[in-house]
């Protein structure tokens, strides 16, 4: 089998595996990072969403092979004690309920926000389209990445 290297959070995680094993396992069973969750395994419900070069992508379905010596983002790696204000925000407006989707819903959202600061509710629904909800927590999540802008726009405002 070959090996190769994920940057994974910043740091350097060897890999012997398949070159067709999804980058999901490797984050979860290689690495040890059980934040990532597996939902669908066909890449359409966004449980498995984590960054790759700073984009939001389907670990799921995604050989790790492919993304070698890339950075990767993964729940763990936004913050080490939720501090990012996506975290934050989903905290303050109480977004989660049984939280499995959450980490792809975080990821995605502090995706979209460093790349448009101020998104409207139509610029969220097409951000977070395809990143499912079971507990349907649609309007508080929207909720929070307005929250997460507002935070984020306040923080440069105080620091000029």
């Amino acid at each position: 089998m070959p090996t190769f290297t994920l940057l994974i959070n910043g740091k350097r995680t060897p890999v012997t595996a398949d070159d067709k094993m999804p980058l999901l396992w490797a984050i979860r069973d290689i690495a040890g990072l059980t934040g990532t969750k597996y939902g669908c395994g066909i890449a359409q419900c966004g449980a498995c969403t984590v960054l790759l070069n700073g984009n939001p992508v389907r670990s799921c379905s995604i050989p790790a092979s492919l993304v070698a010596n890339q950075p990767i983002t993964t729940i763990e790696g936004l913050s080490p004690d939720n501090s990012h204000p996506v975290q934050k925000a989903w905290i303050a407006e109480q977004v989660p309920q049984c939280g499995y989707c959450q980490s792809g819903q975080i990821l995605a959202a502090a995706a979209l926000l460093k790349k448009n600061p101020h998104p409207t509710d139509k610029d969220i629904d097409i951000a977070m389209q395809g990143n499912l909800c079971r507990c349907g927590t649609y309007n508080r999540i929207r909720k929070a990445i307005h929250t997460a802008a507002a935070a984020a726009q306040t923080s440069v405002t105080q620091n000029k």
